[in-house]
């Protein structure tokens, strides 16, 4: 019986492995990485349940100061193009989500905030940059990637936004 366990146990590590392995680079025109992760609210969220609209993701921590400049231009994004088919997902990468959930609330920000306390989601998109954001049209394919912020980089969002909006 033990060596019926183990053998099951090896099988899924070698089955989680390869899955792994064959985890295609993110790349432009390539199908986004589907997950399903908390948000601050409570329900979760898939990404796959979001295809139809243009989706903005945005990758966050409480301590990166380029994050915390960027979170009230993304806010007024949201707000704008919200109604036209237009979702901003901002995932936050800290361990303890009460840092998240407070940020955000001081912020007032509109759009969910989901939780990547295991950085499972940040691996699937080769985060390195913080922050890092992703945007992907309506057909579920990574359209533009931006690693890090500088002040004005809203604007080209909001270029790309509306061009996918069309």
């Amino acid at each position: 019986m033990k060596a019926k366990v183990l053998h099951s146990f090896l099988l899924a590590g070698c089955l989680v492995a390869a899955q792994f392995a064959q985890a295609a680079p993110l790349t432009l025109m390539a199908a986004a990485p589907d997950f399903t992760l908390h948000t601050v609210a409570g329900p979760n969220l898939r990404l796959r349940e979001q295809r139809g609209q243009v989706v903005l993701i945005n990758f966050w921590a409480t301590w990166c100061g380029p994050c915390q400049q960027e979170m009230p231009q993304l806010n007024k994004l949201y707000e704008k193009y919200h109604a036209a088919g237009f979702v901003l997902l901002g995932v936050n990468v800290d361990d303890d989500v009460r840092h998240a959930s407070d940020v955000a609330g001081r912020l007032g920000l509109k759009f969910p905030v989901l939780l990547d306390t295991d950085k499972a989601t940040s691996h699937l998109y080769e985060l390195v940059t913080m922050p890092s954001t992703v945007l992907i049209d309506r057909d579920g394919k990574v359209r533009y990637i931006h690693k890090g912020y500088l002040a004005g980089a809203e604007s080209d969002y909001d270029r790309q936004i509306r061009e996918l909006l069309k």
